[in-house]
């Protein structure tokens, strides 16, 4: 099935730690007011693997900035689905301002990533769709920002998500990221190695006994049925990075790492 854009580009976020069991009341909870996502597969009970490829400067100025809890800060990542090197990569600038969600992404040729993550400037013919300006301009904007901060790409986190959306509509959405791994990005290596999917995975300790992230969706106002679901099952909401967990678990790698967790037992794998 191609891949068509159906993401939301102005919303709140709101996201808890849970555990499995949980996750299950949830998932009923939410059953009479969304359906699954399009593409929710059902050989990964209805999940879906995502890899993004995380954009840092040398002294990792955005991880240091979300590891601070600056209320207004971004994140330049390039996300992909899958192994296919005619699928897409989507180019993506995510601000937060205060509580409030922005996003820009393209769809680019997977074969002009490694051209554009080394500083090379974007061009009309690196889009999937070379006659769409809002994707251009999102591109130009995302290598703007990259040449600014001396931005290139360090950590690859990938993670399996079950969503659940609105039925009419992507107002709403509902996720569960379970299995949050990262793995150091190399850029020397041709473009299929460095976004091969079988790699050699790190897997970083969420909250003891809740290896679980959901988070919650919604543009304009708060569901009331979101508000009773976060009441009747005494959630609380917290900050979670998933690049910023796995960097502090795979250790330093860099002067701009100001504190760490190392583990140890690193093997190569797939997510799914």
């Amino acid at each position: 099935m191609p891949f068509a854009d159906h993401m939301q580009r102005n919303r709140f976020e709101l996201k808890y730690i849970i555990d499995e069991r949980c996750a299950r009341s949830v998932r009923d909870f939410i059953r009479s007011h969304l359906v699954h996502d399009r593409y929710a597969r059902p050989e990964l009970a209805w999940a879906y693997p995502i890899y993004s490829v995380y954009l840092d400067s040398p002294d990792l100025a955005l991880f240091n900035a979300t590891l601070s809890g600056h209320k207004n800060r971004l994140k330049l990542r390039a996300r992909y689905y899958d192994e296919n090197p005619a699928g897409p990569v989507f180019f993506e600038i995510k601000r937060r301002v205060n509580d409030v969600i922005l996003k820009q992404r393209a769809a680019i040729k997977r074969d002009s990533v490694r051209r554009l993550l080394a500083g090379a400037p974007p061009v009309h013919d690196d889009l999937l769709d070379p006659n769409d300006p809002e994707a251009y301009a999102s591109l130009e904007q995302f290598c703007h920002l990259a040449h600014v901060l001396n931005a290139s790409g360090r950590m690859v986190v990938a993670y399996t998500r079950e969503a659940w959306n609105a039925a009419d509509n992507d107002a709403v959405r509902v996720t569960f990221d379970r299995r949050i791994s990262g793995s150091w990005f190399d850029a020397a290596q041709p473009i299929v190695e460095a976004l091969r999917s079988d790699r050699p995975w790190i897997r970083p300790p969420v909250e003891d006994g809740c290896e679980v992230i959901l988070e919650l969706k919604f543009t304009g106002r708060y569901p009331n049925w979101m508000r009773e679901l976060t009441g009747s099952f005494d959630l609380y909401r917290v900050t979670m990075a998933k690049y910023v967990n796995c960097v502090l678990a795979m250790g330093p790698r860099g002067p701009g790492l100001h504190r760490h967790r190392r583990v140890h037992h690193i093997r190569r794998e797939a997510l799914v």
